[in-house]
């Protein structure tokens, strides 16, 4: 164990001059030729740093960023198969870095991408080579890169759906939930209330109109009435839209509505809530589109032998880690509705994640790499089963 230590800490420079190489590779996700140019320069750099993979695929993304599937052979008698997800796509448009580039201040390192979620490939990769360093076993590692992630995967998913299914189990480096791992997720569901009334003046003939923002007023009470905080769901109506003018009643409305749910009895509460909804006015209209984004990530016993795993790992190199539900969703919510055993958030230490502050630790990049050595180990010695 304390080779692994030993190891990390020797890269620690050439750790934060990769994750800072990584950074300055731009990859919003509206932004193809960014993305395809990003994908490209972390190949090579996986080439570089953990050698060829036995097999690979690269699936076309279509409007969004492409799929790369990169399988690597297991080593040093070790067995089974785990899947590694990964996005490298970020929520920063490009030339975000002209005004806000990479700086370290002690153990900080800040950056566009560096919390959400580039420190966690550059963990894994890491994790890797201290492993193989230290002899350790390491089952075939199927590392999955998507480029659409933060805006839902709707490319990816049938992806990784199709590349986790016969993995024992699937890691995600997703950032940590300050220091937490992450072992349930909420589903997500994004949905969009649209009401049509019909237009009139609003002075002239006050009576004949029939107003589609009074329609969805009452949806809005309605939506978040079903909101229950103590079950773990909520409902938040985050815009609104509708009308043309104050003096015309208005003919169109919409609402735009996240939900989150912590089981599948919510989730179905909720369709039930948003199935019964109806316009108040005979002659009003009223329509529900969208749909669930990310099904739920609940903590099955599978996941919980991942997480000891990681605990014993974490032990075995004299720290601690702990445990936590949050309301976020990645892609582990695919694989956990699967059934597989998922372990998320074992990314980067630190904050910030879609914000101007986001950054990492570079201390506990170093950890987490080790955490994941061991516990890749552990799992290749067949603790996944």
């Amino acid at each position: 164990m304390s080779a692994v230590a030993e190891y990390l800490a020797d890269a620690r420079a050439q750790m934060v001059a990769d994750l800072t190489a990584y950074i300055e590779q731009e990859t919003p996700s509206d932004d193809l030729a960014a993305l395809d140019a990003g994908l490209a320069w972390v190949r090579g750099w996986l080439g570089e740093r953990i050698g060829e993979p036995a097999e690979e695929r690269r699936v076309d993304g279509g409007e969004h960023g492409d799929v790369a599937v990169l399988d690597y052979a297991a080593s040093g008698g070790g067995e089974g198969r785990v899947a590694v997800l990964c996005h490298y796509d970020t929520v920063w448009p490009l030339g975000t870095l002209e005004g806000w580039p990479v700086r370290i201040d002690g153990d900080r390192l800040t950056g566009p991408g560096a919390f959400d979620m580039k420190a966690g490939l550059v963990q894994v990769v890491w994790a890797i080579r201290a492993a193989r360093e230290a002899g350790l076993p390491l089952p075939a590692i199927r590392l999955v890169l998507n480029g659409d992630e933060e805006t839902g995967s709707p490319a990816s998913r049938p992806v990784i759906e199709a590349e986790v299914a016969d993995c024992d189990a699937v890691l995600v480096f997703e950032a940590s939930a300050e220091g937490a791992l992450k072992t349930a997720r909420k589903g997500v569901g994004i949905f969009q209330v649209t009401t049509r009334g019909i237009e009139g003046h609003a002075g002239l003939d006050p009576e004949r109109g029939v107003s589609a923002i009074d329609e969805i007023a009452r949806v809005v009470v309605q939506l978040h009435g079903a909101a229950d905080l103590a079950a773990g769901t909520s409902v938040n109506v985050g815009t609104l839209r509708g009308g043309s003018r104050s003096n015309v009643t208005a003919g169109l409305a919409t609402a735009m509505v996240d939900v989150r749910v912590a089981d599948q009895e919510e989730r179905a509460r909720i369709d039930g809530v948003l199935q019964a909804l109806s316009p108040r006015h005979e002659l009003a209209e009223l329509e529900v589109g969208g749909g669930w984004n990310r099904p739920v990530m609940q903590r099955s016993e599978g996941t919980a032998r991942l997480f000891a795993l990681a605990e014993e790992a974490a032990a075995e190199l004299g720290t601690s880690i702990r445990e936590t539900s949050v309301g976020g969703a990645s892609d582990g919510n695919f694989a956990a509705a699967l059934g597989l055993p998922v372990l998320d958030g074992l990314g980067a230490v630190g904050d910030g994640a879609h914000a101007r502050h986001e950054w990492i630790s570079i201390a506990g990049m170093l950890e987490r790499a080790g955490i994941a050595a061991l516990l890749l180990g552990k799992l290749a010695s067949g603790g996944a089963r």
